[in-house]
Order: C-alpha cells, then structure tokens, then sequence
C-alpha cells in the first residue's frame, strides 16, 4: 500500500538494463549505504532498488555481504591455540636451514627429520641421500670458515685426547673463549701426530703463554717437539677426582665394616651357649679392629683430599713455597696410609710424587699477576696476598667478614677497586683442562653423524660449536655470544649465514 501511494514509473526490461548498468557506477561508499538502508527495512526493497535505478537482486546482493561483514565482526575470537601469530614462506633453502638445525641444535637422526618433515608439513621430498649431501656439502663450508680464523688471540690453551668407537680424538680448546680449535680424528695418540698438529695450529698463528693438560706422556712430548718449552702445566681436574673418588670409596667401604659389626654383635647377643659364644666373640674383635681401621683411615684420608683441594691446589691460598710443604707433607701422610688400602693408594700416590711441579704451576702464573695489581696499586705484594687468602674463607663466617673490615679501614677508598682487581686475576688464572671433558660429552650425542658422513663431522661439530651462542651461562658475558665472539671480541654472523644461507626474520 505504501508503494502504490508513491509515484514511480513502470518496472519495464529496459530499465533493469539501465539498472545494472547503474550498479557498476556506484561507489563502495554509496552501497555501503544502500546495504544499511535496506537491512534497516525503511522502505520496501522495490522502492528502494527504482530510487537507485537497481535491481532488486543487486540489492540481495549487498544486503547478503552487509550481513557477512556483521558477522564477522561480531564473532567471538578464536582461542590463543587457533591464531596465526606469524607467515612463513617455505623455500628449499629455508627447508635446508631446518634439516640442518634439526641435526645440529636438535641431535636429530636422518630418518627423524624424514619424519618430522612429513609430520608437520606434510612434505615427503626429502631423501636419505639428500639430506647426507646436504651434511657433506655443510662440511665443505665449514672447513673453510675453520681454516679461515685467527688464533692470535689464545693466551692459555687446554690439550687432551678423547676416545669415541676407540678411536682417539685430539682436542685443543681457548680456556678463555672455549673456542676450540682442535678437533681431529687420528689412527694413534703418539709423540708425532700431536706435533703435526701442534706445528699446523703454529703456522695459523697460535702462540700460547701455556697449555693445560693432564699427565699423557704423548701430548707433552708432541708438544716439546713442536713448540719447544713452551710450558705444560698440570690438570688438577684429574686430581681432584682421583681423590674424591678415592675419599668415597673408603667411607663405603668403613660403612660396610660397621654394618658387618653390628650383624655379629646381634648374633652374639642372641646366643646363650658359652662354647659358641667364644668362637663368635674372637669374630667379633677382629670385626671391631677392622671397622676401627677403616674409620680412621676412611677419616684421615678425607681430612688429607679437603686440605690439598681446599687449600693447596685452590685459588685462594698461601704463597708456592707453603703450599708446596703443605703438599709434600699430604703425600707423606697418603704413603703412610699406603698399606691399609694399597690398591687404591699407591696409584694416585705415585701420581701425586711425581706431578708437584706442574700441579702447582698456576700458583707462578696467580702470583705474578698479583705482582702486577700491587705494582699498579702501590701496595706490598705480601697485602695482595693476604687479601687473595681471605677469599679462601666461608662468606659466611664470622671470620672472613672480620678480616674484610680491618683491610677496609686500613686500604679505605682503596678497598673496593683492588678487591676487585683480585677477583679478576684469580678468575683469569686457569687450573683444569676440565673444558675438554665437557667437550668430549657434548660430542657423544653426535655419534650417528660419524657413522654417517665419517671424520669430516668433526669439523662440521667444531665450526657449529664455535659459533653457536650461548643461552646461557654462569658468566654473563658469555650469554647471547658465541666461542668465536668472544675470542675475537667482534659480532659475527649467526653460524647459518656463515654457511651461506639467508635466515627468516619476522615482520
């Protein structure tokens, strides 16, 4: 009824023509409108579509797309599982970088990046053989980021020899940077194959005030014959757990003696005949006797590993020639002990006799950099000394904070800067090879990698070893750099870029 009281012209074929015509020339804005007044229902759909010279199905048309958008607008969010929180563009080179990194940072075996590849992308391209080629040609480009770096900078190296499928492996690690610049497979640990080596990491630069090693004849003599007296100073890793090892044992074996006592003294508690009670007390006393031995020396014995790792093969401790009498004197006490346990003793008390020197070695290295911090703050080396001693004390005792006010007051404004300057030198003096061990577990999990691509992994794992940052440290200048970073003091391009590859990097 209302459209009859309007005065419109006849609805014809022509001027729907016109109509769809029209259509095409109205703006975005202008159906934006026509959509809203026609959801609003101001007026019928047939007046509407003649006003605007339309036709009523484009009319639909856009009422349907109004509707569409409103709903959109007012659906609920999906949950934080469903949305797209980045894009990635998967390439072949980017599918490269990750069957690297899932063999690299993730220890993944070749059939597991098959199986992660069809898992998670429902992609089956990838081949045994493709992935090994693309390992091999890794190894390629390792080997000359490895041969293409200086080693100018290492002051204090680490030597060892590590055993993987009974193959022995040579290792040579920067104390300071952990950058390892010597990681080679041999067919024998002997005098001439360390000074091949040694003579080759000579030619690229490496000159070191000193290495750490443990006792290996063949390392030390390799090293003479190619570096000349350079010196060797003794690894006391292998000492201190040679002595806790030894400690531990004999505290068990004491708490077995008193536990084999208390078993007979029960029994002889539960028997009433005198005949029997006799032939189990003669038992009995030797048990006694034996458990009393064994205490005592399972006692002395720890009393003896505390002193020499607490006092004399420590940072902070008396001057060399006291500790070098503190250490002549736990030998002699360990070789009195020698005969109540001589299969465990009389090994690691030849070890000690014959590696005093190089054991205490550091103690040279530390007392010369106390020179230095009392030269440069004007003090007597006997008062660096004696600061360097405090820290050998519990933080906690009532002792060491005793000693730390008499210095305060009597160096005052001095104080701080010089304890300092102690600290920093007792951490820049290196005692252990103990990095090389940590090495040699971090290269087990890479076993699978030798078996399949051969020797060549190892430059593979030493170049992505050097140049993998940390994520974290107990020194918080390592965190967030790599071995190569902090051994040449410049940012270097993450280990992927190093290979050629170009990284995805979010918006």
């Amino acid at each position: 009824m209302i459209c009859q009281s309007i005065d419109t012209p006849a609805l014809d074929s022509s001027s729907f023509d016109r109509g769809s015509c029209s259509a095409r020339q109205l703006d975005p804005w202008l159906r934006r409108d026509l959509s809203l007044q026609a959801l609003c229902r101001t007026e019928p759909l047939t007046c509407l579509a003649a006003r605007h010279a339309v036709s009523r199905k484009f009319i639909y048309q856009q009422m349907a797309k109004a509707t569409t958008a409103v709903d959109q607008a007012f659906q609920p969010p999906d949950g934080p599982g469903n949305q797209v929180l980045f894009r990635l563009p998967v390439t072949a080179e980017w599918l490269e970088q990750l069957v690297l990194s899932l063999t690299l940072v993730c220890h993944s075996s070749y059939r597991g990046v098959q199986e992660l590849l069809e898992t998670m992308f429902d992609y089956q391209e990838v081949s045994l053989g493709h992935i090994h080629n693309l390992l091999c040609h890794a190894v390629d480009r390792a080997r000359q980021v490895n041969v293409t770096e200086p080693l100018s900078a290492i002051r204090v190296g680490a030597h060892d020899e590590i055993y993987q499928a009974r193959q022995p492996v040579l290792v040579g690690m920067d104390v300071a940077s952990t950058y390892c610049y010597l990681l080679a497979a041999a067919e024998q640990c002997d005098e001439t194959t360390w000074g091949v080596h040694l003579l080759e990491l000579q030619d690229r630069g490496l000159r070191v005030d000193y290495t750490i090693a443990d006792a290996g004849q063949a390392l030390r003599a390799g090293q003479k014959a190619a570096w000349g007296d350079r010196p060797c100073h003794g690894d006391l890793f292998h000492v201190e757990k040679s002595l806790t090892e030894l400690s531990s044992f004999l505290a068990h074996r004491a708490r077995a003696c008193t536990a084999a006592r208390q078993k007979i003294e029960h029994k002889y508690e539960q028997i009433e005949r005198s005949c029997k009670r006799q032939t189990l007390g003669r038992k009995l006393y030797l048990v006694r006797r034996e458990e009393h031995q064994a205490l005592a020396l399972a006692a002395d014995v720890r009393v003896l590993a505390d002193w020499m790792g607490r006092d004399v093969l420590a940072l902070a401790g008396p001057a060399l020639a006291e500790r070098q009498e503190l250490y002549d004197f736990i030998v002699t006490e360990l070789q009195r002990c020698q005969g109540d346990c001589p299969h465990r003793l009389t090994p690691i008390v030849e070890m000690l006799r014959h590696q005093r020197t190089r054991l205490l070695a550091f103690v040279e290295v530390l007392q010369a950099k106390f020179g230095e911090v009392a030269e440069r703050f004007g003090v007597p080396l006997a008062t660096v000394q004696a600061l360097g001693e405090i820290e050998a004390l519990d933080q906690c005792s009532a002792l060491y904070w005793q000693r730390t006010a008499r210095w305060q007051s009597l160096l005052k404004d001095r104080w701080y800067p010089l304890h300092q300057a102690i600290l920093e030198a007792m951490a820049q003096t290196p005692r252990a090879s103990s990095l090389v061990e940590n090495l040699n577990s971090r290269l087990r999990s890479y076993f699978f990698l030798r078996r399949e691509i051969g020797h060549g992994y190892l430059d593979l794992l030493r170049f992505f070893l050097n140049h993998r940052r940390f994520l974290r440290s107990d020194r918080p200048e390592r965190v967030g750099k790599s071995p190569a970073e902090l051994l040449t003091g410049q940012t270097q391009p993450h280990w992927l870029e190093l290979l050629g590859y170009t990284r995805f990097h979010r918006n």
